[in-house]
């Protein structure tokens, strides 16, 4: 059996034992991912620098586990309103091509902030 990773990165951490992520083998999945301001618990007041800031954490926790946006299998995000136009320039950005796109889930009206969860897969 692999060895389980803990995955921390510079700029968020939970407030429990709780990584960011965790690898085994070939598998990363992250807890959940606030849409905090790097190093603080502040909140931005829009979706889009919420999103940003989710992004950026993602993009720490890939490059942390040796994968990338290539890897990711699956995301779901938590979001307060059905306002997708906040995502999906992100989405489009990370995944330009059509024909290779992880799947999704948005859970609509859940929270009040915007919050994510991946999983990926290095081959």
């Amino acid at each position: 059996m692999s060895t389980r990773q803990s995955i921390d990165i510079e700029g968020l951490s939970h407030l429990t034992a709780i990584p960011v992520a965790s690898k085994i083998g070939p598998l990363i999945t992250s807890s959940v991912i606030a849409p905090f301001n790097p190093g603080t618990r502040d909140v931005p007041d829009t979706l889009q620098a919420q999103y940003a800031n989710i992004f950026q954490h993602i993009d720490l926790m890939l490059k942390k586990a040796g994968a990338n946006w290539s890897h990711i299998a699956k995301m779901e995000f938590w979001t307060p309103t059905a306002d997708r136009d906040a995502l999906d320039p992100l989405w489009i950005e990370k995944f330009p091509d059509e024909q290779s796109r992880p799947s999704r889930h948005t859970h609509v009206g859940q929270g009040k902030v915007a919050t994510a969860t991946f999983i990926a897969y290095i081959d």
